[in-house]
C-alpha cells in the first residue's frame, strides 16, 4: 500500500488537497494531510517536526510518498532527512528547496523577501505575514478565487526566516520535482539542482485546485519509481 503524505504550502491548510485526495483514494492509495496552519509563532523546524510526527503514524509496511507544495518543499526535505528510512520518494509541487542552510530568504528574490517582511511588520504584528490575494497563487477565475480567498490564513514569519537543517540523509531519497507552467519562480532549477526527475505540469501555482486530475496522475506514477528508476 502507498501512503501519500500531502503537505500544504504557506497561507494554506489541509483543505488545499481536497480535490486531489479522492482521486488518490480511488486508485487504492492512502493519504495523510498534516495541518501546518495552526495559529501561533511557529517556524520551519516546527513544521518539519509536525510532518515527522505524521510519518511516524504510517504503517511500517506502507510505501510513503512525501509531497510538499511551494514553501512545504523545504519542510518535507527536512522531515525526510529526519526519517530517511521511512520515505520512499519525495515530490515537490512548485516547491522551494535547496541544500542545508537554505530557506525562503536565500532562495526567493530579494523583492519577495522585502515584501513579506514589510507586510508582517505593518499588518501582521511583526510575526505573521498576511495572506496575499488568490491571484498571487495564479488563481484568477472567479469561481476558484471566491473559494480560495476566505480560506487563506496568515503565515508565521519564522517559517520564511528559518533555514533548513539537513544532515545529507535526504539526498539518498529519490525525488521528483513538478513545476507549473507558466513559471513564476525557477522551480525547475531547484529540482534539477537536487538531481530530481523534473517534469512540467501546465497550470497555475495552486495547480491542485485547478488541475487535480493531471496532478494526481503524476503523483500516482511515482509509485512505479524505486530508487529513481521506473519498475517494469
Amino acid at each position: 500500500m502507498t501512503t501519500f503524505v500531502l503537505v500544504h504550502g504557506a497561507w494554506h491548510g489541509p483543505w488545499a488537497w481536497e480535490r486531489v485526495v479522492p482521486l488518490l483514494h480511488a486508485a487504492g492509495a492512502r493519504t495523510l494531510t498534516p495541518d501546518l496552519s495552526a495559529d501561533g509563532d511557529f517556524g520551519l523546524h516546527d513544521h518539519a517536526e509536525a510532518v515527522v510526527a505524521a510519518l511516524d503514524t504510517v504503517a511500517a509496511q506502507d510505501d510513503i510518498v512525501l509531497v510538499g507544495h511551494s514553501y512545504a518543499g523545504l519542510v518535507v526535505r527536512e522531515a525526510a532527512d529526519a526519517r530517511p528510512d521511512a520515505v520512499g520518494h519525495l515530490v515537490l509541487v512548485d516547491g522551494w528547496a535547496g541544500a542545508d542552510g537554505d530557506g525562503m530568504v536565500s532562495l526567493a528574490p530579494g523583492s519577495f523577501v522585502q515584501a513579506v517582511r514589510a507586510a508582517a511588520e505593518t499588518r501582521g504584528g511583526g510575526r505573521r505575514i498576511p495572506a496575499p490575494p488568490p491571484a498571487a497563487f495564479g488563481i484568477t477565475d472567479t469561481e476558484n478565487a471566491a473559494w480560495l480567498a476566505p480560506r487563506l490564513l496568515p503565515q508565521p514569519l519564522r517559517t520564511f526566516t528559518e533555514s533548513t537543517r539537513l544532515t545529507g540523509a535526504v539526498d539518498g531519497i529519490p525525488g521528483t520535482a513538478l513545476y507549473c507552467r507558466p513559471q513564476t519562480y525557477p522551480f525547475d532549477r531547484f529540482g534539477e539542482a537536487l538531481g530530481y526527475r523534473t517534469l512540467p505540469l501546465d497550470g497555475p501555482h495552486d495547480v491542485m485546485l485547478t488541475h487535480p486530475e493531471p496532478l494526481a496522475r503524476l503523483l500516482l506514477e511515482v509509485r512505479s519509481f524505486k530508487n529513481g528508476k521506473r519498475e517494469v
